[in-house]
């Protein structure tokens, strides 16, 4: 069974490989426009949130978006355009391979590339704002990319599995997983919210994620609820993109 996954998860590598600058930069674009809006402009404003300054604040949550969200665009976008465009997941099939084999691999190919990626952009950030974190603490905070990404692979593996065109993919990018990223306090602490919405939004598996990770970045702190909320939703995503893709395989 994982003979089958490394195979798929080795050509994903040797494909990533070979245009690795193109994503890298494709990658550092998106956090540094966010660092140059968020961080820069409302810098002058803001001082400190949550008794570290706000450039260092919203650091660990650009660091996050950007290894999970790569994450979930290889998954959604690789297995919608092998399985509609270039039929690679048909010729998988023939092999003897299983829908498990598949889904691992997925998820073996977007933790790599989520771990170089967020690594590249890591780097990047904590030279731009000279953010040095203690090594204990990013043992923790890898735990909770681990998980993240391991969630937002098998929510972009649905995605690709169940959606034909890449117009449809697009919108539920935009409309669903980025409004669920910025609601989850990337740029900003959770105590804003009101009493009657923040316990729900503290709910939300993307705030588990992303707060919990700043916690265990900036103060190597890890939170039970947090985790535990993370670790559940995770668990039930993997399932039910593994249900999906077999069904729609049987279809």
């Amino acid at each position: 069974m994982m003979q089958g996954a490394l195979a798929i998860f080795q050509r994903d590598v040797i494909v990533f490989s070979r245009e690795l600058v193109s994503e890298l930069l494709t990658t550092l674009a998106t956090p540094l426009t966010y660092i140059l809006i968020f961080g820069l402009g409302l810098g002058g404003f803001i001082s400190e949130v949550e008794g570290v300054p706000y450039l260092v604040f919203v650091v660990p949550g650009l660091i996050s978006m950007a290894a999970v969200l790569s994450a979930f665009d290889d998954s959604a976008w690789g297995l919608w355009y092998h399985r509609v465009v270039q039929g690679t997941i048909q010729e998988y099939r023939v092999n003897p391979i299983t829908t498990y084999d598949i889904i691992l691999a997925k998820i073996l190919s977007g933790f790599f590339k989520a771990v170089v990626k967020g690594t590249v952009v890591a780097l990047v950030l904590v030279l731009w704002t000279g953010f040095r974190p203690e090594v204990g603490h990013l043992l923790l905070y890898a735990g909770f990319i681990l998980i993240g990404s391991v969630l937002f692979t098998s929510l972009g593996s649905m995605v690709g599995t169940m959606m034909d065109s890449p117009e449809a993919m697009g919108r539920f990018e935009a409309v669903l997983v980025y409004p669920l990223v910025f609601l989850s306090g990337v740029f900003f602490p959770l105590s804003v919210y009101p009493g009657a919405i923040a316990p729900i939004v503290r709910l939300l598996p993307t705030t588990a994620l992303f707060e919990g990770a700043r916690q265990a970045l900036l103060r190597g702190e890890a939170s039970l609820s947090f985790l535990g909320i993370l670790i559940v939703s995770t668990a039930v995503a993997f399932a039910s993109a593994v249900v999906m893709f077999d069904r729609r395989l049987s279809e």
